[in-house]
């Protein structure tokens, strides 16, 4: 029986082992995601970058801020020229054209770690409109009893859907079909990216938690310039063939917009309109294109207009006055 036991224990730790170390390796071996900057997969870079840099240590928010770098640096193709975002600090870059969701990877981060294992981690969300924001569910099984240093070291194959997993020159990738659909996003034409710092501490006062709720514990505390994650470039691998205002356009055309009592819709199908929070404030159906939609009695205000019928869903935003 104490045999037995013993047998059924070593069977529950191995597995538990096995199941704690369940995602891609480190760029070039096999099994890895990682995408090199200089694949002929990479269609479009970012083209703008704003950045809201973060404390060289969270402990003391009003200290010294990450100072390396320009938010211009993030622009184009990966280079190692990079921005630093301090703890906490965060990015949203756009691009020419809406990035668009098909099969595979849609778009990947570049860092700039120097090693396998010195992995400086980030959030990343996305928008399709500029205001809502969706974040990828992250998960790390890094151990938290005991703090990964300043320097120290974070093994990839306990990483998924966070930024920074791999080392310098190559991309982590992100699959759209990660997020959950949702009305105030459109998968098929993303417009933001934001990359926000993991923090990295263990300290619950200013940790921060992956979408299992585990904290996430990378290299800290990092009370340097170059602070945080360091963000090098976004590459787009799928991308919309039209620009954000084209796409739109064409996509779900509202007229007129904004609106103050009706407007009409380019093809028949199930008008739903959502309020910002996500909440369906109304639901018609239009037989055909001359039939208006009523929004009497909405609020002024932003809203999400979803049309779905046959060929598709597609949405756009309406202004109310």
């Amino acid at each position: 029986m104490k045999q037995n036991s013993l047998n059924l224990v070593l069977f529950l730790l191995f597995n538990l082992s096995v199941i704690a170390q369940s995602y891609a390796p480190k760029a070039g071996a096999e099994g890895s995601t990682a995408i090199h900057r200089d694949s002929e997969n990479f269609i479009a870079w970012a083209t703008r970058v704003t950045v809201v840099r973060g404390p060289q240590n969270i402990t003391n928010p009003t200290g010294d801020m990450a100072t390396v770098g320009v938010p211009e640096n993030a622009q184009g193709r990966s280079n190692g020229q990079i921005v630093s975002l301090g703890d906490g600090g965060s990015a949203i870059l756009t691009f020419q054209n809406a990035i668009s969701n098909t099969s595979g990877f849609d778009f990947a981060v570049f860092e700039n770690s120097f090693s396998d294992t010195f992995l400086e981690l980030a959030f990343v969300e996305v928008s399709s409109d500029g205001v809502n924001y969706f974040r990828f569910p992250s998960h790390s099984q890094t151990q938290t009893d005991t703090q990964v240093g300043g320097f120290g070291s974070v093994d990839p194959t306990y990483i998924n859907n966070l930024a920074g997993k791999y080392r310098a020159s190559y991309g982590t990738p992100f699959n759209l079909d990660d997020i959950q659909d949702h009305a105030l996003l459109n998968k098929n034409a993303i417009t933001h990216i934001k990359i926000i710092d993991v923090i990295g501490t263990i300290d619950p006062t200013y940790a921060t938690y992956d979408s299992y709720g585990n904290i996430v514990n990378d290299p800290y505390a990092t009370p340097f310039g170059s602070s945080g994650f360091d963000l090098d470039a976004v590459g787009v691998l799928k991308a919309a063939t039209l620009s954000v205002e084209t796409t739109n356009k064409n996509v779900l055309e509202l007229y007129p917009n904004p609106a103050s009592s009706h407007f009409s819709v380019p093809q028949s199908g199930t008008v739903s309109i959502y309020s910002v929070s996500g909440r369906l404030v109304h639901k018609q159906i239009v037989s055909n294109t001359a039939v208006l939609v009523d929004i009497n009695q909405l609020m002024p205000g932003v809203y999400l207009v979803k049309l779905s019928n046959k060929t598709g869903v597609y949405t756009q935003r309406l202004i109310k006055k």
